[in-house]
Order: structure tokens, then C-alpha cells, then sequence
């Protein structure tokens, strides 16, 4: 595996905790934000654009506020919707209803994460590069095409690092974290109470690492593990996840009068290996790896859209995989440009390594081998000019009980995440889905009483 730089992120920690955090709780200076409808408050909190160089140039955030709706306020509840790159401040502004609850006791903070704002529109110091989303790159079959591969990365992610070199480098998910302690010192906080959705669960775990003894509650929902120390492992349970996604799909089948279509996903998928599928789309035609990574997208949504892949692998097993084909948007699967995902995920060190790793998931998951796990993925980040700065490693000891949640595949992971802090317990939804709080109101009754009384529900809890 790339063996990624090495940073003494303890050591960052303890240069962050240094600074008393009333210090700076009085730079806040909050106003209506932009085109206010709900009554967030907005103020700029100036940190780091190098969390390395405390003393060097500086960037914007810009936070966002609902303050308490009670008498008085307990606190502060810290959020971020994940992307990553999701603007925190728009995105609390279409969903007001989601914090209402929580809001009796407690202040509900956000932030535009940095380095976004072009991207997503964000109110922080952003990027100026109009990034979109990429098609998966193809597993490169020699070391030409490896080569080729890592040129083209570098190529594409160069017309936007050399607009602000020193930005660009400093998107992990730590770099995050970081801003969040800035963030918690300039609320006056004593310690930090956090919701990390999606891809924030990442900036959650991260923080976790650097700064153990100002956490006081931390949700993760809808996220996945950051926090193990055998990679390879991690990518064979996502392999595993997406195989057994494909496998809730072919029981239904089995009682719904499609059982002949696990058969056919095999065949179908061995034969898209050798040679594509043709579609009646124009120049589209799909390897095995395109057909698995759609097949997961929809077997992901339940039966609800189980029959429409059945009817989909049926014809693509005749020859024609027209009903693969988005009605919207990129023909082949795609993914978002990695700027924070590059220098958090390790990459493939070389094409013995990924082919060996890439094997191996294929037999732990014969019917979606490596398609949507972060094996896959990377492949878009070989070649990448900025290392990996921010790569998976365990959370320490001392940590507070924390809380997960998920629906299916992410209630496992998170579980994973948790299992290496006592006390911490995981809420599962046995359904499809992406995290839990906006939509399960089973699940938010517990984060919410989590927050405010620090009250865990049962280790494994069904919502």
C-alpha cells in the first residue's frame, strides 16, 4: 500500500489545546446571514490555511448559528452534512426542522467547510476550481496504462492546485478537524459535542485522534471506518457489504419469480470481463465493473427497486444493457474529484499491489468484487500531486462513549469505528438508506437525548 506521510498529528493536537478556549470566544461577531429565512446567524472565524504554520497566512470560515429556542442555552451541538465539501450553512437553511427538537436546549452550529466555495457554493475561503465529477477510472491492465492513468490524475488535479498550492494541500479530513477545535474554541465551548453525517463522520474520527480530551459527544451517522489499522481488512468488509446488498436482492428473487437472475449476474458479469456489453446509447458499453457498480446502486433501494434490476440483468444477459444506462447525467459510474478524498484514503503503491488486492476482493465478493468499495475509487488519486496526509489509523484510549447510526452496510462499519471505545453504542436501521437523522425519528429521539443528557440507548439498538 502508498506509504503516506508521516505527520505527528499528536503533537498538532497539543499545539491546538494549547490556546484557552475563552480566548478567543469574543471574536465572533454574529449577523443575519445571506438571504436569511430561519434565523441562522453567520459570523467569519479567521484559522490557519496551514495548520502547520499557525502564524502563516490566514483563511475564512464562515459559521452559521441556531441559537437555542429554550430559556437559556446548555451548549453547542457542532454539524456537518458530509460531501465532502457540503455546505453546512446553505444546507441547515433548507433543513430547519431537522434541529427543532434539539434546538430547546442547544445552540445548533455549522460551518462551509474550506476549500468548497466555488464547488459548492460555499461562504469560506474556497478553491477557485469548478470541479465535477469524474468517471471511475479502469483498472489499469499493464504498467503503461498505470502510467498513463497517474498522468492523466496529476494533469487534471494540477489546473486546480496551482491556483493555491498551499490550500489544496491542506484538505484532509484533519485539516477539518483542526478547524473544528478552532471552532469550538471561538463558541467558548468546553468541549465539543459533534454530528458528522456521511463523509463528516470522517472529520469526526479524525478529531477524535487529535483531540481525545475535548470530546464530550460524538454522533457518526451514515459514515464509514477511518479508524482501523489493517487497511486491506477494511476494503475486504466493504467488498463484503456490497456482496451482501446483492444478496438480500437474489433472495427476494428467489420468492418474487426472478431466481434465475443470480445465475445470470454470474454469467453476465464473466462475460462482461472478456468483452463489453453493448447499449443502444451511442459509444456506451459496459465492463463487469460498470454493470456491478449500477446493479449496487439500485440494489441499494430496496425492493422497491429490485424488480427494475431484474428486468435490467435479464436483458443484459440477452446482449443488450440499455436498462443500466442513468436516464440523467454521466453514462458510465462516476465519483466526485477526490481533493479532501486523496489525501485521506491510502493509494495502490503499484499494479502488483492493486492487482493482488483487487483478486482478493473478487473472492470475497464474487458478485461485486472491488465496484464501490475505496479500492476502486482511488484509482482515481494514483498519481495525485499532494501525498496521502491523513491515512486510517486507530482512535486512542480515553475517549467518551460515543454514538453511530446507519442503515444498512453503515451501521456495520460505524460499529467497527466504535468498537475500539467502551460504552459506545451503534443505532441500526435494517432497511436501505444514507445516515438517519433527517428521516428516522426513532433514531433521532436518541441522538438528541445523547446530546443533552450524554444518555446512550442499548450498545445495538434497532430504529
Amino acid at each position: 500500500m502508498f506509504k503516506p506521510l508521516a505527520i505527528t498529528l499528536t503533537l498538532l493536537g497539543a499545539g491546538l489545546q494549547a490556546t484557552p478556549a475563552t480566548a478567543a470566544a469574543t471574536t465572533l461577531d454574529w449577523q443575519t446571514c445571506p438571504n436569511d429565512k430561519i434565523g441562522l446567524q453567520c459570523a467569519d472565524l479567521q484559522v490557519p490555511a496551514d495548520w502547520q504554520k499557525p502564524d502563516g497566512r490566514k483563511i475564512t470560515l464562515k459559521l452559521g448559528r441556531l441559537k437555542a429556542t429554550g430559556t437559556t442555552s446548555e451548549g453547542s451541538v457542532l454539524v456537518a452534512y458530509g460531501g465532502p465539501g457540503g455546505p453546512g450553512i446553505a444546507m441547515t437553511q433548507s433543513l430547519p426542522t431537522w434541529w427543532a427538537k434539539l434546538r430547546e436546549r442547544m445552540d445548533v452550529v455549522t460551518w462551509d467547510t474550506r476549500g468548497y466555495g466555488e464547488q459548492f457554493k460555499g461562504l469560506s475561503t474556497g478553491l477557485q476550481c469548478a470541479w465535477t465529477r469524474v468517471p471511475i477510472a479502469d483498472t489499469p491492465g499493464n504498467d503503461a496504462d498505470l502510467g498513463r492513468l497517474s498522468d492523466t490524475n496529476r494533469g487534471y488535479a494540477e489546473a486546480c492546485r496551482l491556483k493555491d498550492p498551499e490550500l489544496f494541500a491542506n484538505m484532509s479530513s484533519a485539516d477539518h478537524a483542526r478547524d473544528m477545535e478552532a471552532i469550538r474554541k471561538a463558541l467558548g465551548d468546553d468541549k465539543l459535542n459533534y454530528y458528522g453525517a456521511s463523509y463528516a463522520g470522517f472529520y469526526g474520527q479524525s478529531y477524535a485522534r487529535l483531540f481525545p480530551g475535548q470530546v464530550r459527544t460524538m454522533v457518526l451517522d451514515g459514515t464509514w471506518n477511518h479508524s482501523t489499522t489493517d487497511w486491506q481488512g477494511e476494503l475486504e468488509e466493504m467488498a463484503k457489504s456490497n456482496e451482501q446488498f446483492m444478496r438480500r436482492f437474489f433472495t427476494w428473487c428467489d420468492d418474487n419469480d426472478c431466481g434465475d437472475v443470480r445465475g445470470l449476474w454470474r454469467t453476465l458479469i464473466a462475460r462482461a470481463d472478456r468483452r463489453p456489453i453493448p447499449t443502444t446509447t451511442a459509444n456506451v458499453a459496459y465492463k463487469a465493473r460498470d454493470l456491478q457498480s449500477f446493479a449496487l446502486a439500485l440494489a441499494r433501494q430496496g425492493d422497491t427497486t429490485w424488480p427494475k434490476l431484474a428486468q435490467a440483468i435479464r436483458k443484459a444477459s440477452k446482449g443488450d444493457a440499455s436498462d443500466f444506462v442513468p436516464s440523467r447525467g454521466a453514462r458510465y459510474p462516476d465519483q466526485s474529484t477526490g481533493v479532501t478524498e486523496c489525501v485521506d484514503w491510502p493509494r495502490f503503491a503499484g499494479r502488483k499491489e492493486m492487482t493482488t488486492t483487487l483478486n482478493r476482493l473478487r473472492a470475497v465478493a464474487p458478485s461485486t468484487g472491488s465496484a464501490n468499495t475505496l479500492a476502486s475509487a482511488t484509482l482515481n488519486c494514483i498519481g495525485w500531486p499532494v501525498p496521502v496526509t491523513n491515512p486510517p489509523a486507530a482512535l486512542p484510549k480515553g475517549l467518551p462513549p460515543m454514538l453511530g447510526a446507519g442503515a444498512w452496510g453503515e451501521s456495520d462499519a460505524v460499529e467497527r469505528v466504535l468498537s475500539a471505545v467502551p460504552g459506545s453504542a451503534t443505532i441500526h436501521h435494517a432497511g436501505p438508506g444514507h445516515t438517519l437523522y433527517g428521516n428516522n425519528p426513532c433514531a433521532r429521539d436518541h441522538i438528541n437525548r445523547y446530546f443533552t443528557t450524554r444518555t446512550l440507548p442499548a450498545k445495538k439498538t434497532a430504529c
